[in-house]
């Protein structure tokens, strides 16, 4: 038997119960991990409250991410050993294979093996967010070393890996947020420039930083903002929308669209987890960065698993600094 975390109807954080179940053998292909910690993300608090694009059958697990070591594999599966350290690529249906419980059974091509300097809390909060920074600034958008970069919701964990990225690259992050209540912690992150959307105007700011304008712009958020940042980009180019965090409607900038041409490309990071070239890609550039130390988690807040409705909570709060993890 082990525990797990599973909800039997939609709702708030109150609705995730831990459960004993009899987690089985691996398959062929699969492997078995005893989890240590777990990254907790936004996409599965919108599948408990009913929101995600996954509908799951109740009751349902969740979780996308977690690191543990290797308990067992199934047959066929060579490539690890009973007592890896190991971490996990997050799947495409979270609720075909939920992360969140102390016995896993996972994909084998959805397994890496991370770096002994890496902690367990610190891989749990790694693939999502520097999956999703990396497809869309380095494998979609082809960020160059010296241009800038706009990233919104940039105290988010993809916010954070996205200007850990930039840097890396030798591009110049430009930080955007609510208010100016964690610029210092932003400019501290590696963002070069920080910008606050309840206190700035976006358009003006980002023009006096680019007067040629800016290429790419990462965003999580959506609605108004769509506005001022469009406004504010050059000729050819690409606004890459991954998230939607605005409850408000999104304008169409059809001026700006029609006379710089530009593209809006919406973007999930199962286009890269699922390609295995472009994962291997991605997995190469992010395991160099970590071993190197150019990339590194910033882990906002640490929960015990008894207390994952809390962690849930604060989850959905929206202030956090970066990842927030789980200890099992």
């Amino acid at each position: 038997m082990a525990k797990v975390v599973r909800f039997h109807s939609h709702g708030g954080p109150e609705v995730l119960r831990i459960e004993d179940i009899d987690v089985p053998s691996p398959g062929p292909g699969e492997v078995r991990i005893r989890v240590r910690a777990l990254g907790l993300n936004r996409a599965e608090a919108l599948m408990r409250n009913g929101s995600y694009i996954e509908t799951p059958t109740l009751p349902s697990g969740l979780g996308l991410e977690a690191a543990g070591i290797v308990e067992a594999v199934g047959a066929g599966v060579e490539v690890f050993a009973l007592g890896d350290a190991v971490s996990i690529i997050p799947p495409r249906s979270m609720a075909r294979w939920p992360a969140y419980g102390e016995l896993v059974n996972f994909p084998a091509e959805l397994v890496v093996k991370h770096p002994p300097s890496l902690s367990f809390e610190a891989a749990a909060a790694t693939w999502m967010q520097y999956l999703t920074a990396y497809g869309g600034l380095v494998d979609i958008a082809r960020l160059r070393r010296g241009e800038p970069v706009v990233i919104t919701a940039a105290s988010s964990s993809v916010g954070l890996a996205a200007i850990q990225i930039a840097n890396r690259i030798g591009a110049v992050p430009i930080a955007v947020t609510r208010t100016s209540a964690k610029k210092m912690a932003l400019l501290d992150a590696g963002a070069v420039h920080v910008l606050a959307l309840a206190e700035e105007d976006i358009e003006a700011r980002l023009t006096e930083i680019a007067p040629q304008g800016v290429r790419v712009v990462l965003d999580a958020v959506g609605g108004p903002i769509f506005t001022p940042l469009t406004a504010a980009m050059a000729r050819g180019g690409i606004l890459i929308e991954y998230g939607g965090l605005s409850p408000e409607p999104t304008p169409f900038p059809l001026p700006d669209v029609l006379a710089k041409t530009l593209t809006l490309r919406g973007y999930l990071v199962h286009e890269i987890t699922g390609d295995p070239i472009r994962l291997e890609a991605a997995k190469r550039f992010i395991l160099d960065g970590l071993a190197s130390g150019a990339l590194k988690p910033v882990i906002a807040r640490t929960f015990s698993f008894e207390k994952i409705a809390e962690a849930h909570r604060f989850l959905e709060a929206g202030e956090q600094f970066g990842k927030i993890v789980v200890t099992v």
